[in-house]
């Protein structure tokens, strides 16, 4: 960086011979032992600062002293012995950080007015055409005969800022002084460096710390690492940009597509099972049979019952008596009527297979004579060859899921194959399984294979979309942060 002025420098005028300096001066190894305890004293870089300008002015006898430190490539004025403010942007505090540019730019020690024995010092980078315009701005501070010097602030090979001091009156600082201040500067740059890395924020410590592998990565024996960063680096931005099928799903069970559940037509006994879960039965089949013996009496009593009513009936036709046929002759309806619905008990003890099925549920094989009522389930059926899936979407994905989606289903018995399947209805309500809510998504398998049973159980995807693959994988913390983050802030 360069800061200057555009102005022409005037004249330098040389004082015939350097002046001592001040009698009250304090000896240089006590100003660096106090420029020392001020610094370690302090536990922020801005009360850092401001102790050693204050403790640098007050033991060197110097009118003011100003240190403005760097930020990349932005010189900040940083402290002021007198109290100023750093931050004022006034004339004042321009001139000074024209004035600390000027060392930062050479990264020497720099002085006006220039005596015997500080005009031969280098200036780095600087052609000697440059001088005067280079010492313009300590001129401007040097001015009613005092004089200024500035120094930079080295620490590692690095420049870190720079110090400017300035003294009023006819002592002029000579090169003893001027050396005694680079002294006390390379003690106070390391300090001040340790101090502006601790307080750096974290995204700038990450970017250095990247900074520095990268420069390290460049000898022979990191090659390596640098080019697998290089290609992580590149894979993860691959994994960023290239959008890939985001499915949602959960646990599957295959079901039939229709179920049907033979029942107790009365209250009886279990008499004889003929099939149990898991077994393929054909239609017709017999499944169940229930006790008879009661119905079988109850057949035999209404069977006697109806031939009394027709020898009755008979008799009166035969005596001709209109009443009594009538009497009779609806008797003998009744008993009939009993008689047909007590064979119909008697068939409905004996249950058989509606269609083609594999048994579901009912296993009553070992639950031979006990009771059974009306109405109780006995025995679940479903088709053999007609399936649907059903699958328990997380309630935070239910959102992506519609009708005539596709996916795919995996089986814990047949891993070795996926079936495919479309989203064909969506159960509006939740329910709650293993501690999460979860809605049932009905699917149709679009294909067959060997082996399929309802009850399977396994896994199953269903593609919503594409995204990014580390969306994919991350989705669920963000989700997680941002209801996280609306719980504690609203």
């Amino acid at each position: 960086m360069s800061i200057s002025l555009l102005e022409p420098a005037p004249a330098a005028v040389r004082p015939a011979a350097p002046a001592p300096a001040p009698a009250d001066a304090a000896p240089p190894a006590h100003v660096a032992l106090a420029l020392q305890a001020a610094l370690l004293s302090c536990h922020r870089l801005d009360d850092a600062v401001r102790a050693c300008v204050r403790e640098l002015a007050t033991q060197g006898r110097f009118t003011r002293v100003s240190l403005a430190l760097a930020d990349g490539l932005v010189l900040r004025l940083a402290a002021i012995s007198d109290g100023s403010r750093a931050d004022d942007p006034g004339e004042a505090q321009a001139r000074l950080l024209a004035a600390l540019g000027e060392t930062f730019d050479q990264g020497a020690a720099i002085v006006w007015p220039e005596s015997d024995d500080t005009a031969g010092r280098p200036r780095m980078g600087r052609a000697p055409a440059q001088v005067p315009r280079i010492t313009l701005a300590l001129h401007a501070l040097a001015a009613d005969g005092g004089s200024a010097a500035g120094v930079p602030l080295v620490a590692g090979g690095q420049t870190l800022g720079a110090l400017c001091v300035e003294r009023a009156g006819a002592t002029p600082i000579d090169a003893a002084a001027l050396q005694h201040l680079e002294h006390l500067a390379c003690l106070v740059a390391p300090v001040l460096a340790l101090m502006q890395a601790n307080e750096r924020p974290w995204p700038r410590r990450a970017a250095d710390a990247l900074q520095g592998w990268w420069a390290a990565g460049g000898q022979p024996k990191n090659q390596f690492a640098r080019r697998a960063a290089v290609a992580g680096a590149a894979f993860v931005m691959v994994l960023f940009l290239l959008p890939a099928g985001l499915p949602v799903g959960g646990r599957a069970r295959l079901e039939g597509a229709v179920q049907r559940v033979l029942a107790a037509p009365a209250d009886g006994y279990v008499q004889q099972v003929h099939a149990r879960p898991g077994d393929i039965v054909r239609a017709g089949q017999p499944l169940i049979e229930l006790a008879d013996q009661d119905l079988q009496l109850e057949r035999q009593r209404w069977q006697s019952q109806l031939a009394q009513h027709l020898d009755a009936y008979a008799a009166a036709q035969a005596r001709a008596d209109r009443s009594l046929l009538v009497e009779h002759q609806s008797k003998a309806d009744e008993a009939q009527a009993q008689l047909a619905l007590v064979d119909e008990q008697l068939a409905r003890s004996r249950l058989v297979a509606p269609f083609d099925a594999v048994v579901v549920q009912g296993d009553l094989s070992q639950q031979l004579g006990a009771p059974v009522k009306q109405g109780a389930e006995l025995m679940t059926l479903a088709p053999a060859d007609q399936f649907r899936v059903m699958v328990e979407v997380d309630e935070r994905d239910i959102a992506l899921v519609r009708a005539g989606q596709t996916g795919t289903v995996a089986l814990t018995s047949l891993p070795w194959d996926t079936l495919p399947l479309r989203v064909t209805r969506i159960t509006p309500a939740a329910t709650a399984v293993d501690g999460r809510n979860v809605f049932e998504v009905e699917g149709a398998l679009l294909a067959r294979a060997p082996g399929l049973r309802p009850g399977l159980q396994g896994n199953a995807q269903i593609g919503v979309g594409r995204a990014p693959t580390l969306w994919r994988w991350t989705r669920r913390l963000v989700d997680a942060v941002r209801i996280t983050a609306w719980e504690w802030f609203g």
